[in-house]
This record gives C-alpha cells, sequence and structure tokens, in this order.
C-alpha cells in the first residue's frame, strides 16, 4: 500500500467575496491569476491586503481565488499571536464565531466580523485516494515526515475526500519550520 503523500506549506493567506474584492480594489476589480495552486482551480492572486489586527498588522498577504461565499483569513498561530487575535484551529470554511479583523487594500477596507482561523492540518485527496489508502472522508490520521534533523510525525491530521481535490497535505508555517520542511517533502500517512 503506498501511503506517500507531498507535504505543501500553506502561507497565510485571505478568501474574499467578489463584492469584496470591489471593495478592496476598486469597482469591477476582479482577481487575477498569478499562479496556480496545487489544487485544481485554485491560484494564487495578484492582489495583496493588509491584515489589521488589534496589536499589529500583516501587509501584503495575499488573495487565494477563485472567489468565495465567504471571507476567511488564515494564519499561523505566531501570526494571530502577533495580530493579538486569538483564532481558533478549524477547518476551512469553519468560521462561525471566529474572531474578525480589518482587511486594508488600495481603494476600501472591509471589518470582517468574523473568519479568523489557524488551518487545522489537513489531506486532500480523491475518493480513489482515499479507497487506494484505506481511509475515509473526516477521519484523523498521522503523517510521518522524515527530514533532516527534524522529522516528525504530526497527528491530528483530518483526511478531506473530494473529486475536486488532487493529493496533498497541507500545513502552516509554524508546522512546517517545526518539521523543516523546505522544498519538496513527502511524508508517511500512518493509519
Amino acid at each position: 500500500m503506498d501511503n506517500k503523500v507531498l507535504v505543501e506549506t500553506s502561507a497565510r493567506h485571505v478568501h474574499v467575496t467578489a463584492e469584496q474584492v470591489e471593495i478592496l480594489f476598486g469597482k469591477g476589480a476582479k482577481l487575477t491569476k498569478k499562479k496556480d495552486l496545487s489544487q485544481p482551480g485554485q491560484f494564487a492572486s495578484e492582489q495583496r491586503v493588509t491584515v489589521v489586527g488589534p496589536r499589529n498588522s500583516i501587509p501584503n498577504v495575499v488573495i487565494l481565488g477563485p472567489e468565495r461565499p465567504a471571507a476567511q483569513v488564515e494564519v499561523s498561530m505566531t501570526d494571530a499571536r502577533m495580530l493579538g487575535i486569538a483564532a481558533p484551529i478549524r477547518e476551512s470554511g469553519d468560521i462561525a464565531g471566529s474572531p474578525g479583523c480589518k482587511l486594508v487594500g488600495p481603494c476600501g477596507e472591509i471589518e470582517l466580523e468574523e473568519g479568523v482561523i489557524v488551518a487545522k492540518r489537513h489531506i486532500h485527496m480523491t475518493p480513489e485516494d482515499a479507497e487506494r489508502i484505506g481511509v475515509e472522508n473526516g477521519q484523523i490520521v498521522s503523517v510521518k515526515v522524515n527530514t533532516p534533523e527534524r522529522s516528525l510525525i504530526f497527528g491530528d491530521v483530518v483526511v478531506r475526500v473530494s473529486p475536486k481535490f488532487s493529493l496533498a497535505m497541507h500545513i502552516d508555517t509554524d508546522e512546517s519550520n517545526a518539521a523543516n520542511a523546505g522544498g519538496e517533502v513527502y511524508g508517511e500517512i500512518i493509519i
């Protein structure tokens, strides 16, 4: 059984609605693709915003496309502490009751009532991948990562299954630094 998975570092980023793009970047503005991401149809845009918290701000944060039905700000725990936001660890899209922040663009700003999270580490996979590996959507697994002088096992990794996904594990920058996971890194899914 091949339980190997590409481990990618997902740096801080923002998701916004089409309406919010126009507020931040001007009437008629749309997200423009800078580069494709590993998940089909997802991309890093040319657009950047400043994320403002009660204590500090982080400039130049990338917006990922395409636009979404609700705004979401994904930061590392280190970022959250620096911003002064008690961001919960959640799966992407689970923003109910999470803290908000301000997003500032060149043409306007938005006060988010909620949406700031630390993304729960997860593995994207297709139904075929899940069947081959022997896991189900929502299952919690561990992933062993062997790296120079910082090998570790990530626990509490949620499996996310969809025909729209491509096989890859996503960790944030804090987790990546803890594992010395620079460059192309693979992990072994432990069930």
